[in-house]
């Protein structure tokens, strides 16, 4: 394959760190930052190198966290090698199938399971002295500014509605009365890989921080690459609750008050998200995003419907022009 001068220093990185100074190196995937991924192979064993350039990455926050999840058992990937000073690391294979290739309506019940299964765990993970940023006022109110910026005034041209901030306060609130718990922030269909013993390997952590209990689910049942009818997500749902419940993580929160967590959560996390896809469209060159902006919405407009207390952001939406014709 053509090498840039960074592959060329993963090379003499990796005939450092492996077994033998002979194996294949190939792309494996790259992500919605500047990172890259490759797939290294040596006598019928396979690693993935993580290359983070240094002056546009940081690979502590990805070490900390996957050392953390790591020691309490969590499927994450380990490290086996790494360069800090390069922005280099050597982890465990996942193989090539995210859970995005594989759900169809007869895998999705068995993969969600396992995928509630795991971020349970994950929640249960102490994360007291873990020193992972708090996910607090600041920086959900920084998330959804992004939505009137790049999606409003840079996609669709129109200036932000006066009662925007009263939304923000109203979706913060509900974030900070929740339990708090460590939250992987990107939990979904893309990060989440059928390993080949079955089991659910999760990557795209680094972000991690302790915050509201419910958002990496509504990451999760409200995938921004992958819809499903309201009576699945209802099931999982209560897959989730009761699973919950058992492990004491929502044990005096009743299912109406979660549902009301959860609800609201995904409005916060979806306008950040519509920010963000035309964020990565306009100033980042990478413009496959604009195809999940009608998903995103659509789960914006049928939960701001739902909620009295939402109906401004509803009416306001609904007379946005459509989203295809602005693709």
């Amino acid at each position: 394959m053509p090498q840039d001068h960074r592959q060329i220093s993963i090379q003499s990185w990796l005939k450092s760190v492996l077994p033998s100074p002979v194996f294949e190196l190939s792309p494996a995937s790259s992500d919605a930052s500047f990172r890259r991924y490759f797939r290294v192979i040596q006598n019928q064993q396979s690693w993935i190198v993580m290359d983070a350039p240094p002056d546009l990455e940081d690979i502590t926050s990805f070490v900390h966290i996957a050392s953390l999840l790591y020691s309490s058992g969590i499927n994450v990937p380990k490290i086996f090698a790494q360069d800090k000073q390069q922005g280099f690391l050597l982890l465990t294979d996942f193989g090539n199938t995210p859970y995005l290739q594989q759900l169809n309506q007869h895998s999705a019940d068995g993969l969600y399971r396992k995928a509630i299964d795991s971020l349970i765990a994950i929640q249960l993970t102490p994360g007291d002295n873990s020193d992972l940023p708090l996910y607090d006022s600041a920086r959900l109110q920084q998330e959804m500014a992004l939505f009137p910026e790049w999606f409003l005034q840079r996609h669709m041209a129109i200036p932000s509605p006066d009662f925007i901030e009263s939304i923000y306060q109203l979706l913060i609130n509900n974030a900070l009365e929740q339990p708090q718990v460590i939250v992987h922030r990107d939990y979904h269909s893309r990060n989440l890989m059928i390993c080949n013993d079955g089991s659910a390997g999760i990557i795209d952590f680094q972000d991690a921080v302790i915050g509201p209990v419910t958002y990496d689910l509504v990451s999760l049942l409200r995938d921004c690459y992958i819809a499903w009818p309201q009576e699945r997500i209802d099931q999982w749902l209560q897959y989730y609750y009761q699973q919950a419940q058992t492990k004491a993580l929502l044990a005096n929160s009743s299912f109406e008050q979660f549902k009301r967590w959860f609800d609201l959560m995904g409005i916060q996390r979806h306008l950040k998200v519509l920010g963000i896809f035309c964020r990565l469209n306009y100033r980042d060159g990478k413009t496959n995003y604009m195809n999940d902006l009608p998903l995103t919405m659509h789960y914006v407009k049928q939960v701001a419907s739902q909620y009295p207390e939402l109906d401004k952001l509803s009416r306001f939406l609904v007379q946005l022009p459509e989203l295809e014709t602005k693709l």
